[in-house]
C-alpha cells in the first residue's frame, strides 16, 4: 500500500485532503465572531429604543435597576398597590410615596387620587440629600 504524502495548500498550509481544514477552521470562527458582533450590537440598539417608552429617563441607570424599575412601574399601572413593592408615604408630604428598588435606588412616585404616577428613580445618595418631591 503507498504511503499518503502530504500536500502544501495554496495557504501554505500542509496536510491531507482537497482543502486546507485549517484555513476552513478559522474562517468559521470569523464567521461566528462576526454574527456574534452583530447579534450583541442589534441587543444593544434595541436596549436603547426600549427607554423611548419609559414614562421617566432611566438610561443613567443600570441594567438590572432599569428592569426593576419597569417592572413597578407596569405594576403601578395596572393598579397594583404600591405596597406590594414595599413603598411607603413620606411624612413631610403624604402624596409623595418612595418605592425601593434595590439597596441603593428608590423610586418617587406622586400619589395623583386614583392613580400613582411614577416622577424619578434616585440613587441612595440623592435621596437622601434631598427632600423628594420638594
Amino acid at each position: 500500500m503507498a504511503k499518503r504524502r502530504k500536500k502544501t495548500f495554496p495557504c501554505g498550509h500542509k496536510g491531507y485532503g482537497r482543502t486546507c481544514h485549517r484555513c476552513k477552521q478559522e474562517r468559521q470562527e470569523q464567521e461566528k465572531q462576526l454574527q456574534a458582533f452583530h447579534k450583541k450590537k442589534a441587543d444593544k440598539l434595541a436596549w436603547e429604543a426600549s427607554f423611548e417608552q419609559d414614562d421617566i429617563d432611566l438610561r443613567s441607570l443600570p441594567q438590572y435597576v432599569v428592569v426593576k424599575a419597569r417592572d413597578i412601574i407596569s405594576g403601578l399601572a395596572e393598579h397594583q398597590s404600591y405596597r406590594d413593592f414595599n413603598g411607603k408615604r413620606m411624612r413631610h408630604d403624604r402624596q409623595v410615596i418612595s418605592i425601593p428598588i434595590t439597596r441603593n435606588y428608590r423610586m418617587i412616585c406622586r400619589d395623583d387620587g386614583d392613580w400613582i404616577v411614577p416622577q424619578s428613580v434616585l440613587s441612595h445618595e440623592d435621596y437622601n440629600v434631598k427632600k423628594p418631591g420638594a
